[in-house]
């Protein structure tokens, strides 16, 4: 999948959020606006639940969709809605569905477990929607693209100083190795010491793109039992985005009626199966946009259905008669799949493309069936990470190789439905028994304080269902407060990518000297309300399964290749599997122990044992990383009776005043400009930090308080008494020696129980301020596949930035790039800014020398340099400068 022809798009990248970004899909063309930061003021001056950014967005909805046609040629107009996602209060959520419906508004799902409503809108009632007094948030239905997880680039030499190169792997290669390195989290030596604790008893529901049901790889467990024990699709037609993006989803209303044995349909003559029935219904599939695998597909593709008992036929030879075609029912009565075209044995790829078949009723006029086929192989390659069995043939495994799996798409290569996405979410935890969830999709918002509705909803799924979700924390680091949205939610397990010395030269061929660091492009916390994210790092590259029909493959620097069905692919999409797939290790020992574990307890144990990395900041790593055999004894001595402790503590951003509690949030967090509320280099500031026990003993306990990563910015004292429900103040100092995001974790911790009460995120960032007329300058120099993070300050007013690099090494390959106050990258607009390094394919369209940002936002922003993995040396200098006029 390294090739430099074929680019997987950008996950955790809003589509419709995009800078001036334009979809078109079967002439229906999607354009958005600029992304809108922060939460709007609703009709009336009260605090909006639904948020600016999804009111731009709906207002591109409203204004595209009503003058245009669905792209599928039958002339009906685009329904005159918006699909809209609804956290309601406790035990409201049936009454908001009844008031919704009063509105027009047509009523999709209903979960009142967890206060979830999803409704299609009209237009003109969204403000009554959004405004409903049991309604708490609403997040509009949207587009959210698949981010790159391929080492794109053509092939630019090994970077430097190891010599010679990596050797490829194969089925000779140990389980304990570098390119699946499931051994840094410890699981290796925990499967090694405990063989049978290797997944068996645990289902891991993996939500994506959906996984390969014929890899070698993940066809059996470890005891041989099948792995893939379900397939599922959680986009539904209903959703507006579904509707225009989900290719796979064939829709039948009543027109669709047929009777008889031979019908005349669409000037073509079939012939029913089984004589034809009351309940058929007939479709066809334009398989010229179809996108399946074999280019040569051409025509239409027959689907028969008979509703009584979800019976599928599908006319693959493509001569129009049903009655020698095999019927197709769910994947899981009895594992059936079929195929679409045929392979060219001449080719390394296989253009036979397998599918499962999924039917259902989707309303009382209108049933749906789908040819659950994959376009896209960032799902399959989460699920071999999570749970393979005998990778490349060989003794490498996944992490849990005993685990079976349930696959649940959301997504196809067009992108990810957040509709689907939580719906897809309630499914897996509430009907296909599964024990641990896995989702490496997510947005950027700028207001990423764990409060949109899907954050509200996944935080209320876990709670009810007992489910531990885990989430990758994005790919858009390294700037500070760049994690992304659902994983912000507070129950879930937010999961940053690592990377060890021996995996850069593994699968890249690439020379480090740190023995273990955090990816440039993993996002940092905090969260916008000082909450603590990401909570843990996993290895965030691997060597997985991929389907065996789409382009796969190794990194060209590493001089090897892989065979068809595995590829290489990078990210926190990797990373959170890791950990999913770590943590199915930890509930396969309990089940077998008889010890029943909460995801509270799971959270406990990881969050207390994780294994911290004194040499990269806390906003990075979180508490560290996942480490399976100290988790283990944990749970083994029991995380039960832990108290809760909440913190309250100020936050101080751009966007703070749009806090579910102005200014203050669950850790110190202080990002603002020096003169308006923010600290100046060498500048001590005191603040007062609140803790709450809110369970356990009526009478005082003592609680040890440490700091964790700490550059010598943070002073708190060591001890605190707590009495249950009295706040009580500690007094934390921060005084910045050099500018930048400082950054440490805060322990409360009572010695007499197993687990860590509470970790708080510490970050206060210190900026030189530009000033009109002057030159900020620096000199550094930053080492191979790492980055260094300047913070400066813009003055209201200004009118244009300009940076500039230079003092680059002849050859030296590196780059950087710029986030502006809110958190987000200031690149968007430039497609090749992610690659824009000096001296590398000339810059792939982007200036990596000099660049201006016109009207800047005020405000603290920073700008992060990096040397890229190719570049001939290990230590690249550099000179950077910016100035702004008004």
């Amino acid at each position: 999948m390294t090739s430099p022809a074929r680019r997987t798009p950008r996950r955790a990248r809003q589509v419709a959020a995009a800078l001036a970004a334009t979809l078109v899909v079967g002439g229906l063309s999607l354009s958005a606006g600029p992304a809108q930061a922060g939460v709007a003021a609703a009709p009336g001056g009260t605090v909006d639940k639904l948020g600016s950014h999804d009111r731009a967005l709906i207002a591109t909805y409203a204004a595209q969709f009503r003058t245009r046609s669905l792209p599928t040629g039958a002339g009906q107009p685009v329904p005159d809605f918006v699909t809209l996602m609804f956290a309601v209060r406790p035990g409201r959520a049936d009454a908001a569905a009844r008031q919704l419906t009063d509105l027009g508004a047509e009523v999709t799902r209903t979960e009142a477990e967890i206060g979830y409503v999803k409704a299609n809108v009209p237009f003109p009632a969204v403000d009554q929607a959004v405004a409903l007094d049991d309604v708490l948030r609403v997040d509009a239905d949207e587009l959210l693209e698949l981010e790159e997880t391929t080492a794109v680039g053509a092939a630019a030499g090994a970077g430097g100083d190891a010599g010679g190169r990596p050797d490829a792997p194969s089925a000779a290669t140990p389980d304990d190795n570098p390119y699946m390195p499931t051994r840094e989290t410890g699981s290796v030596a925990f499967k090694t010491e405990h063989p049978i604790y290797d997944g068996r008893g645990v289902t891991i529901g993996v939500m994506d793109t959906g996984i390969d049901p014929t890899h070698p790889a993940l066809a059996t467990t470890t005891t041989g039992e099948r792995k893939l024990v379900d397939t599922a699709v959680g986009s539904n037609p209903r959703n507006l985005i579904d509707l225009l993006f989900d290719r796979t989803w064939l829709l039948l209303s009543a027109g669709n009626k047929v009777t008889g044995p031979v019908v005349d349909k669409y000037d073509i003559t079939w012939t029913l199966p089984d004589g034809g029935s009351d309940d058929m219904y007939l479709t066809r599939k334009n398989l010229a946009i179809a996108g399946y695998a074999d280019p040569t597909l051409t025509g239409t593709l027959g689907i028969a259905y008979r509703e009584s008992d979800n019976a599928v036929w599908i006319d693959l030879n493509q001569d129009y008669v049903f009655t020698a075609d095999e019927l197709y029912r769910p994947y899981r009565e009895n594992q059936q799949i079929g195929y679409i075209g045929t392979d060219n044995p001449a080719t390394e790829l296989n253009e036979r493309q397998p599918f499962t078949v999924e039917a259902r009723r989707l309303s009382p006029l209108l049933a749906g069936v789908n040819i659950n086929t994959l376009d896209e192989g960032h799902g399959t390659h989460v699920a071999g990470i999570t749970a393979a069995n005998g990778i490349l043939g060989g003794q490498m495994d996944g992490q849990a190789p005993g685990a079976k799996l349930v696959s649940m798409r959301a997504c196809t290569s067009m992108g990810c439905s957040t509709a689907a996405l939580t719906d897809g979410m309630v499914a897996l935890a509430t009907d296909y028994g599964v024990d641990v969830i896995n989702m490496s999709i997510g947005s950027v918002p700028a207001l990423n304080d764990g409060q949109s509705a899907m954050a509200l909803l996944y935080d209320r799924l876990i709670e009810t269902t007992g489910v531990q979700m885990f989430i990758s924390a994005g790919n858009s680091g390294a700037g500070t407060n760049s994690v992304g949205d659902p994983t912000v939610a507070g129950n879930v397990v937010s999961v940053g990518a690592s990377v060890s010395r021996h995996t850069w030269w593994a699968n890249y061929g690439s020379f480090v000297t740190q023995v273990r660091s955090v990816f440039p492009f993993s996002s940092r916390g905090p969260r916008e309300d000082g909450g603590f994210k990401p909570d843990i790092t996993a290895p965030g590259a691997a060597i997985a399964p991929y389907p065996n029909w789409l382009a796969g493959g190794a990194v060209a620097d590493t001089g090897y290749t892989l065979p068809a069905g595995y590829a290489m692919l990078q990210g926190t999409s990797m990373a959170s599997p890791q950990a999913a797939g770590a943590a199915a290790l930890l509930l396969s020992a309990a089940k077998q122990n008889g010890i029943s574990v909460t995801p509270a307890e799971l959270r406990r144990a990881i969050f207390s044992t994780a294994d911290f990395n004194k040499d990269k900041p806390a906003i990075a790593q979180g508490r560290g990383q996942f480490d399976v055999p100290h988790s283990w004894k944990y749970l083994t001595k029991g995380v039960a009776g832990t108290d809760a402790v909440t913190v309250s503590a100020p936050v101080c951003t751009v966007l703070s005043d749009k806090l579910a509690t102005p200014h203050t949030g669950s850790g110190l967090y202080n990002s603002c400009a020096p003169g308006s509320g923010g600290q100046g280099v060498g500048e001590s500031r005191t603040y007062d930090v609140t803790l709450t026990r809110t369970s356990g003993a009526e009478g005082a306990v003592d609680y040890v308080l440490d700091l964790r990563g700490n550059d010598g910015t943070f002073t708190a004292p060591s001890e605190v008494t707590l009495a249950k429900g009295v706040p009580t103040v500690v007094q934390v100092t921060a005084a910045p020696a050099t500018q930048g995001i400082h950054s440490a974790v805060l322990t409360i911790d009572n010695a007499a129980t197993r687990a860590v009460e509470q970790h708080a995120m510490l970050a206060v960032e210190a900026a030189t301020p530009l000033a009109p007329g002057t030159t900020w300058a620096v000199a550094g120099t930053v080492d191979r596949n790492d980055t260094i993070i300047y913070s400066v300050a813009v003055p209201a007013g200004a009118t244009s930035m300009t940076v500039n690099l230079s003092g680059i090494a002849d050859g030296s390959q590196t780059r950087w790039w710029a986030y502006g106050p809110d958190g987000l990258e200031a690149e968007r607009s430039s497609a090749g800014t992610v690659y824009c390094y000096a001296n590398y394919q000339d810059g792939n369209g982007c200036d990596p020398f000099t660049r201006s940002y016109a009207n800047p936002k005020p405000g603290v922003w920073e700008f992060v340099v990096e040397a890229r993995r190719t570049s001939p040396y290990l230590a690249n200098p550099f000179h950077l400068a910016a100035s702004v006029t008004q």
